[in-house]
């Protein structure tokens, strides 16, 4: 629900709510009220105008008045115009919303309400016109009225009137106006407590999950998850707090796991540093001691020394190309390049080394002489090292072998690396392209290496725009591929690397 639908409803209850209330508690007290008892116990609805004060109530004293007044009359007809007398009576009167006018032919001869008596007197009943017991009924000017008639005579023989007039809305029953009073006092804070319980449920306790939710976010709970079924704005803002809460998760396992590489790094570089200086420092005292006195024995240390010393460059250099691929700054240099003349130059360097180590290398061209493709050489060629070094690396066989196979994939060209090593267990397959991943911690740190060269091999070819994967037997040998995609000559170079 929308925070403006929200808005309607609160406003609705604020202003409709109480009509409602007010209008039922009208009929209900008002029927309440309006009950008779017919006096053998059955009950009996009257009119509403039962509602108003018991009339009885004002009769009494005003018969009393009139009852009074005719007697005085009698007794003393000059009191009438005694301006003392008619006074109290005016005030006798006005506890119950009345007031005295004494008329004397047709001439106002006093009243105890001038305002009043201005609106009333030409509606006044004419002389002799009052009906029994002095009661003229009612009449209408601007309020209903209750008129109580009294004729005399003046001691100058003029014909005069003495009316009580009695406002027949003040006449309201005090105790419907004090229930109606209680009740709507009721209403507005039945109103006030629901449209509360219904803000609190509908924005403050949404708001207040969320403050805690962003609590535990604040103090590194991202395990703390926030469900609604809830739609609209607040629905949108639990939803965003969780894609928020996930992605702060996955960013703090990431650098979790980013620090738990780099201290592994860290820890390989050392080992596979360590040993290396070690061969050197050992080469080198038997050179300082005399222990190599040949000069056979000498060239031997000097070549070990040597091949250490690349060790330690190589090592150093994959850590150079880890931090930039950490960083995403990997230098490319792109150039259209030959398959055939390419594959073929590097196949004759790394004969000459493979050749030295003993190993066997084979290679096979099955695509068409003229076939390029878009590559940056010197990177290229850490991938070819760096798949080579590893079969070298693992390679547990007397008679070392590694083919290298070109293979024609119609648009794109596949590359295969195979070697008759050890191979890798199935388990591991999936991984060994991950950062600083091991199939093996104590085989791999006798063997050497960082971890780190097989996921250089996959961020290099998927930056040129292919694939990499591995097939193994274990005992039998691994074979790694790689597709690079084909250049075609229509395709224009510029949008070709971009595309990369």
């Amino acid at each position: 629900m929308t925070f403006r639908r929200r808005l309607i409803i609160a406003f609705s209850i604020v202003l409709v709510l109480p009509v409602i209330l007010f209008i039922l508690s009208f009929i209900v007290i008002g029927n309440f009220l309006a009950r008779g008892d017919n006096g053998d116990g059955a009950v009996s609805y009257q009119d509403y105008v039962s509602l108003t004060d018991d009339y009885k109530e004002y009769s009494e004293l005003l018969d009393s008045t009139y009852e009074k007044i005719q007697a005085d009359l009698e007794e003393d007809p000059s009191l009438v115009e005694d301006p003392g007398y008619l006074q109290s009576l005016s005030e006798r009167v006005n506890v119950s919303n009345s007031y005295i006018v004494v008329r004397k032919g047709s001439d106002l001869y006093y009243t105890g309400n001038e305002e009043a008596a201005a609106r009333d007197f030409q509606a006044l009943p004419a002389y002799g016109h009052g009906q029994q017991n002095g009661e003229a009924g009612y009449y209408i000017d601007s309020m209903v009225k209750v008129v109580k008639q009294l004729d005399f005579t003046f001691e100058d023989g003029s014909e005069g009137s003495i009316f009580i007039i009695t406002r027949a809305v003040a006449l309201v029953s005090r105790k419907f106006l004090g229930e109606m009073f209680v009740a709507m006092v009721l209403i507005l804070l039945f109103t006030a407590i629901l449209l509360t319980r219904w803000l609190e449920g509908n924005f403050f306790d949404p708001i207040g999950k969320l403050n805690v939710a962003m609590n535990n976010i604040r103090d590194g709970n991202l395990d703390y998850r926030l469900k609604t079924t809830e739609e609209g704005e607040i629905g949108s803002l639990y939803n965003n707090y969780e894609e928020m809460r996930l992605r702060l998760k996955e960013n703090a396992e990431e650098k979790l796991e980013r620090e738990r590489q780099n201290r592994e790094l860290i820890t390989n570089i050392t080992h596979d540093l360590k040993t290396p200086i070690t061969s050197i420092k050992g080469y080198v005292e038997g050179l300082i001691d005399g222990v190599a006195n040949t000069p056979e024995k000498r060239e031997r240390y000097l070549r070990t020394i040597y091949s250490k010393a690349n060790d330690m460059n190589t090592l150093i250099n994959e850590l150079t190309l880890y931090s930039q691929i950490d960083n995403n700054k990997i230098p490319y240099n792109f150039h259209k390049i030959n398959v055939a003349d390419y594959f073929g130059d590097c196949v004759e360097e790394l004969g000459m080394d493979m050749e030295s180590r003993g190993i066997t290398l084979n290679y096979s061209n099955l695509v068409s002489p003229d076939t390029t493709i878009v590559a940056d050489p010197e990177q290229l060629k850490k991938v070819i090292n760096n798949i080579v070094g590893n079969s070298v690396k693992y390679m547990d066989k007397t008679e070392g072998k590694i083919d290298i196979r070109i293979l024609d994939e119609h648009d794109s060209v596949r590359i295969e690396i195979e070697d008759n090593g050890m191979g890798i267990p199935a388990k591991d397959l999936p991984n060994i392209f991950d950062r600083f991943y091991r199939t093996d911690e104590s085989r791999s740190s006798a063997q050497g290496g960082s971890g780190i060269g097989l996921s250089i091999v996959r961020k290099v070819i998927e930056d040129h725009g292919g694939y990499v994967w591995a097939t193994s037997r274990e005992g039998e040998g691994t074979c790694v591929h790689f597709v690079i995609r084909k250049y075609h000559e229509t395709s224009d170079m510029d949008d070709y690397v971009e595309e990369i």
